[in-house]
């Protein structure tokens, strides 16, 4: 499996006459560091705005003139990347053992934050820390004003609650579990070229964005040059790039 899996699956889809709608996610921003400059960097080489996801509680003041100046679209990121769930389970900032009200002053806390912070510049999405967030609290998101809702892997409808669209990340480029570098490429390219077959093919929802996950405080030099040349095929691809601005027309 290699690089040119992709380039003929795409070759596929361009003679099937389909367009792939393809959005780029990057998680945990708080400041302006050397990364977040290299993050940019790589966006404006490929051409692709990057949804960036900003922590209210922990948000430095000098991250809202950088983003301002840039193409960067600034997103929530749950209120303060603060894990709540009771061992064993998973990390999750927002799980049905926490009160509605304590949610809801958290939630609104942070959305304030934010738009104080970057004003119309704020797209209206969330990110749960995680990717995990208790169902019983997407109503608090709506009302608020979020239209999108975003975590990982394939959506299962399209709105995670009335007027609130899921539109999720599907490939993440880091070996969590492992060495925290860039993942083998075979499997991750095999997962890839799958996901956009079942698209092309009619298993999967193809109207909602082939979302791309990345964290920029954790780059390594292999994962910046594995997504430069992942997001750089995509560019060149049968694409129709997408942003969370798009969520207001809905």
């Amino acid at each position: 499996m290699n690089w040119q899996a992709l380039e003929t699956e795409f070759d596929a889809w361009r003679a099937a006459d389909l367009i792939l709608p393809f959005w780029w996610r990057d998680d945990d921003a708080v400041t302006v560091t050397p990364a977040l400059h290299d993050l940019l960097s790589l966006s404006q080489r490929v051409e692709i705005p990057v949804h960036l996801a900003v922590i209210p509680n922990d948000l430095q003041p000098d991250l809202a003139p950088f983003v301002t100046k840039s193409t960067l679209i600034p997103i929530a990121h749950g209120f303060a990347h603060k894990n709540h769930a009771d061992a064993p389970a998973k990390k999750c900032e927002y799980p049905e053992n926490r009160s509605f009200d304590a949610v809801q002053t958290e939630l609104i806390a942070g959305h304030k934050t934010l738009r104080d912070a970057f004003g119309d510049d704020l797209a209206p999405m969330f990110v749960p820390p995680w990717n995990r967030f208790a169902h019983g609290f997407l109503s608090i998101l709506q009302d608020i004003g979020y239209r999108g809702f975003s975590t990982f892997t394939p959506r299962r409808h399209k709105n995670a609650a009335d007027g609130l669209e899921q539109v999720n990340t599907h490939v993440d480029p880091i070996d969590w579990r492992g060495a925290r570098s860039v993942v083998a490429l075979e499997p991750i390219l095999d997962h890839t070229v799958r996901s956009l077959q079942d698209r092309r093919l009619g298993r999967a929802d193809n109207s909602e964005p082939f979302g791309f996950l990345t964290h920029h405080l954790v780059h390594d030099p292999a994962i910046w040059a594995f997504c430069e040349q992942f997001l750089t095929a995509f560019a060149k691809g049968p694409t129709r790039i997408w942003t969370a601005q798009e969520l207001m027309k809905g």
